[in-house]
This record gives structure tokens, C-alpha cells and sequence, in this order.
């Protein structure tokens, strides 16, 4: 069976149940029923409702079926399980965006930053400031650094555009995880400065803190977000391992 085949099932029923064609609880129809209609393997089908159930879209329930529960979301919901780069975010949530450089230089890689970013000494890295605006609002600094030996000739007009797509599409790159640590820590100036806060109305912001690997088992950026909290909401899906 093809690769994409399980995927093109995935894409089909997530939109499906995206445009309410299953109601909310109700249970997709029976595995045989969308075999026939897929004609796909049974476990085709259940690679694809595997995905499903991963993203949050629906539950198993041994001797009853595939339960829809998925929700619509608000538009300011930052998914934290998926790598999705802010372009991708804003058309997912039907936004216009566009990202602003407003530093883009070049650094080596210290001992002290180094035990915070997890680069080794004397690494040379682009260093990028960004601001990411959605709907003509400034919602998130990004500061990115990213390892220069990985990336190739990243320069200002990439890093306004979308740095994975070139990294992806030009460079031909696998990114492949992320892991990523959310704080909430005090407002500084330049955040002040570039996303417009009141210090009097928010004193705090959100912050998720992200160390990426490609295919390589090379980690090639760490970027450090930092969110307006009036703005966004971060949203997980979680499962209960087995007991032992």
C-alpha cells in the first residue's frame, strides 16, 4: 500500500469532521463501512484513525467504534504538538500575517549560552529578532538562532518570508522534533517595545523555548517565543500511558 494512501485517508475524515459532516460525540460509521469506501486494508484505516486520535480529533472505544471529539477551536490557539511555522499557523486560522526582521547578525556561540541553548562552544550561529504580526497585530518575538553550518545562506529576506520553507524546499532539510519548554516570565523592554504592552496591563508574557533537530540528529535552531498573553492560548492533546 503507498505511503500516502493513509495520509490521504487522515486528510479526508479530518476535514470531514472539521466541516461538521460527523457531530460532535457522535461515532464515525463502522470500520468496515469506511474500508469499502476507502478501499483500503484495515490497517490502512486504522494507521489513519491512529493520527486522528494522536491530533485530538477522536477517541477508540473498544466495542463501540470511533467517537468524534473534536471542537472548534479559538483562532489564537498555538498547537504546541506539531512543528508549524507561524505562516502556516495564520492560514490554518484563516488570518492574514506577515513577520518583520528587526535584527539579523551573526554570533559564536559562548560557554554560558551554551548550557542554555544546547550549541557547543565556539558554534557560529545566525542570531534573528522577529517580530510575527497576525491580522496587523504584533502577538510574538521570536528570537532565533540558528546553526550557520546547517543552514546555508539564510540572509533578512528568507527570515521575513518563511525560514523552514527554504530550509525544506531549498535545501531539501527533514525537520523532524522539536522540544520545547513553555514559562511565564516577566515582561522585559524590548518586549514592550516590539509588541506593544502595557507594563500596567501585563506584567507577564508567555514564553515556549524550542531546541529543533533535523533528520541528521543535528539540532539546528533554538528559538526562544515570547507571546502576548492576551492573544494566544496553547493547546495539547494528552494520553494516559498504560497502567503496568
Amino acid at each position: 500500500m503507498p505511503r500516502t494512501k493513509y495520509n490521504d485517508i487522515y486528510k479526508s475524515l479530518k476535514e470531514k469532521i472539521e466541516k461538521n459532516h460527523f457531530k460532535y460525540l457522535d461515532f464515525l460509521p463502522v470500520e468496515n463501512d469506511l474500508i469499502k469506501d476507502y478501499e483500503c486494508s484495515r490497517n490502512t484505516l486504522r494507521r489513519a484513525v491512529s493520527i486522528l486520535v494522536k491530533e485530538g480529533y477522536v477517541q477508540t472505544m473498544q466495542g463501540k467504534g470511533v467517537r468524534n471529539i473534536y471542537r472548534k477551536m479559538s483562532h489564537k490557539l498555538f498547537k504546541i504538538n506539531t512543528i508549524e511555522t507561524f505562516k502556516e499557523s495564520a492560514a490554518r486560522t484563516a488570518q492574514t500575517s506577515f513577520s518583520k526582521v528587526v535584527l539579523f547578525t551573526e554570533i559564536t556561540c559562548s560557554e554560558n549560552f551554551s548550557k542554555r541553548s544546547g550549541f557547543k562552544p565556539g558554534d557560529e550561529l545566525y542570531y534573528i529578532q522577529r517580530v510575527h504580526y497576525m491580522d496587523d497585530k504584533a502577538l510574538i518575538l521570536n528570537h532565533n538562532y540558528f546553526l550557520k553550518s546547517a543552514v546555508g545562506d539564510l540572509n533578512n529576506d528568507i527570515a521575513e518570508q518563511s525560514i523552514y520553507e527554504y530550509l525544506e524546499n531549498s535545501l531539501g532539510m527533514n525537520i523532524v522534533n522539536s522540544k520545547r519548554i513553555i514559562t511565564v516570565e516577566k515582561v522585559e523592554e524590548i518586549d514592550e517595545k516590539y509588541l506593544n504592552l502595557n507594563i500596567e496591563e501585563y506584567n507577564c508574557l508567555a514564553v515556549i523555548s524550542s531546541f529543533t533537530y533535523n533528520s541528521e540528529g543535528v539540532m539546528f535552531e533554538y528559538t526562544v517565543s515570547r507571546h502576548r498573553p492576551d492573544c494566544f492560548s496553547f493547546s495539547d492533546n494528552a494520553v494516559r500511558r498504560d497502567r503496568v
